[in-house]
């Protein structure tokens, strides 16, 4: 039975992908080192920003420092929240089935954006109040593809709850094949929404769909 529904944030509420894309692009071109689009949508996209400096720097040979990585998120931060704050965009169809889902089901957010970034595009889409837990990069000490986030995610949903919420109750909403693993990696299921790449790089979901616009609960619930 579904219990609870778990989202991703970046590329499943919101299109802060490009945003993320071009802040990181500054930050580590500021560095000497250039990443083009094509290999951020390839091998980055979900990493979060932790797992994103660390490659690039290790690609290169470089090691980094935990003071010099720590600077570096900094910097992208300060890059990438204005211009989430002026410009975001939500995604058709996200809004509408969280809404709908909030009275049926235990929300979460697991992603691997900074806590405060997740709130930003929360609070612009007026559904904080939907979610019972929120959970950001540094929350977790591995990042997606690995189950950290969703487990967390669960640990909080599962926080003074009398009946507790099995993994195999949840289901996942990602955009990425790096997300599905990792909800896979956590024992849930997944939905995933081809915001980010074409459907048939999303197959290991167990339902994949081009939107989250007008999607049945219905639906959701017969996957369990």
């Amino acid at each position: 039975m579904l219990r609870a529904i778990i989202f991703d944030c970046d590329g499943v509420i919101a299109d802060t992908e490009p945003l993320h894309f071009a802040a990181l692009q500054t930050v580590l071109a500021e560095e000497g080192i250039p990443l083009g689009n094509e290999l951020y949508y390839r091998e980055y996209l979900a990493l979060d920003d932790r797992g994103c400096f660390i490659k690039a720097f290790s690609d290169r040979g470089v090691a980094l420092t935990p003071q010099k990585l720590n600077e570096l998120i900094s910097r992208k931060a300060a890059a990438v929240e204005p211009v989430m704050a002026n410009h975001l965009r939500l995604f058709p169809g996200a809004v509408d089935l969280i809404r709908r889902a909030s009275p049926r089901f235990v929300l979460a957010v697991a992603s691997g954006a900074l806590r405060r970034e997740v709130e930003l595009v929360l609070r612009t889409a007026g559904v904080t109040d939907c979610f019972k837990a929120i959970v950001g990069a540094e929350d977790v000490a591995r990042s997606k593809p690995h189950p950290d986030s969703f487990l967390e995610a669960l640990a909080r949903i599962n926080a003074g709850l009398p009946n507790r919420i099995d993994p195999g109750e949840c289901l996942v909403v990602e955009d990425s094949i790096h997300g599905i693993h990792s909800a896979h990696a956590a024992g849930m299921s997944c939905l995933a929404v081809t915001n980010s790449y074409p459907r048939e790089m999303l197959a290991e979901a167990e339902l994949v769909v081009a939107s989250l616009e007008d999607l049945p609960l219905v639906e959701l619930e017969s996957l369990f």
